[in-house]
């Protein structure tokens, strides 16, 4: 896929998920800024593509340096036809453990993060861009222990729904992936906070009817679609969750 006359805003591009899609985009020829915590692992993803990757620290949960970095952006790549707020964090917790401070950064970085980079980049985005939000399989239903991420994720598909209905008359598409297990660092520690993380991974595998966790690059895969091949859709949620919601 030729992607060269894109330009392409990533959130959480260092690892997982946001790292695999941010590779798809520069391998396609896009011209991309890597956003995220971590300078060195947003670099090593960026890898040799030189001036077409813009590599910049973001706190998404801080609306002054989510302008700052979309004014970057713009001024050194051009205005995005591609946004993809993939930056998340994930814990389980029994609801009286989770204190005021697990909530509120999980609905900080997974919500109004999410919210506060779309605002700032439907605002020098023209007809034709596409948003893509992470949401998750727990989107859609509930789950004990994660009490907070099910609110911030059911928030970001009811996010992506209103988006959607006010940018449209704009052109400006906006959709949501929502998957079930990934493998990469982000499971990975969600499952070391179980007493047992190899039982815990086992549970999870026996429910999925495919009996296996996605790949960050599968999950790239259906991004790419709901942002340059789903040209008819705005508002809807991709599942990919191995049958997990069928």
């Amino acid at each position: 896929m030729d992607l060269s006359d894109h330009v392409a805003i990533v959130t959480g591009a260092g690892s997982g998920i946001g790292a695999a899609t941010a590779r798809r985009l520069l391998d396609g020829g896009a011209e991309v800024g890597l956003l995220g915590r971590r300078i060195e692992s947003l670099r090593q993803v960026a890898g040799d593509h030189g001036a077409r990757a813009l590599v910049r620290s973001l706190d998404v949960s801080d609306p002054l340096d989510v302008a700052g970095a979309i004014g970057e952006i713009v001024a050194t790549l051009g205005r995005p036809t591609i946004l993809v707020n993939s930056a998340g964090v994930s814990s389980a917790v029994p609801l009286g453990d989770l204190d005021p401070a697990t909530w509120n950064e999980t609905i900080a970085i997974n919500l109004s993060g999410s919210f506060y980079v779309s605002r700032e980049a439907a605002k020098v985005m023209d007809s034709g861009a596409s948003i893509v939000n992470l949401g998750s399989e727990l989107s859609l239903f509930g789950a004990a222990l994660y009490v907070h991420y099910c609110a911030s994720k059911f928030g970001v598909v009811g996010m992506t729904k209103a988006m959607a209905r006010e940018l449209a008359p704009l052109g400006i598409r906006v959709n949501a992936v929502c998957p079930g297990p990934v493998e990469g660092p982000m499971m990975d520690a969600d499952l070391e906070s179980y007493p047992d993380p190899a039982a815990a991974r086992a549970t999870e595998i026996e429910r999925i009817p495919l009996k296996r966790f996605a790949t960050a690059e599968e999950v790239a895969n259906l991004i790419l679609f709901a942002a340059l091949g789903a040209s008819y859709t705005t508002g809807s949620c991709f599942s990919l969750d191995g049958g997990s919601t069928a």
